[in-house]
């Protein structure tokens, strides 16, 4: 099946893939050839692409899979090749993350459904470093 991964900066990706494993925002599935057409957002974590007997890897933050008969497409909030992601790079993601829960925090008057998705978003990033073998620094709740 194809697979493509865009970002806003580039593609990424684009290949004929054996199977997609996705972190969707409701939980991680695995997408083969003739899978049901789906649409699903993307969770903060690594997708993982099984292409020519090799697996590629790339750290994600964002966005929504648009699944297929025929393939699976990517467009992702911000896309990063495992093999490229520095400790800078997962710095900076961090940081972003603590200034979204910050925000919503401050925002919040009493609703704490926005300060809860931050929350979550803050924990999936800090599983993100730990699965990757980058640490993060730690959450400022």
């Amino acid at each position: 099946m194809q697979f493509d991964l865009v970002s806003p900066e580039r593609e990424l990706a684009s290949m004929d893939a054996a199977s997609v494993q996705i972190p969707g925002a409701d939980g991680d599935m695995t997408v083969m050839a003739d899978h049901a057409p789906t649409i699903t957002t993307l969770r903060p974590g690594v997708l993982r692409v099984e292409a020519g007997g090799n697996t590629h890897e790339y750290v994600v933050t964002g966005g929504f899979a648009e699944i297929g008969t025929q393939g699976v497409s990517v467009l992702a909030e911000r896309a990063v090749a495992k093999s490229d992601m520095t400790q800078d790079d997962m710095d900076a993601m961090f940081d972003e993350v603590q200034d979204v829960y910050n925000r919503a925090k401050q925002a919040a008057d009493g609703n704490t459904g926005p300060v809860d998705d931050a929350a979550k978003l803050m924990a999936d990033i800090v599983a993100v470093g730990s699965e990757i073998g980058l640490s993060t620094k730690s959450p400022s709740l």
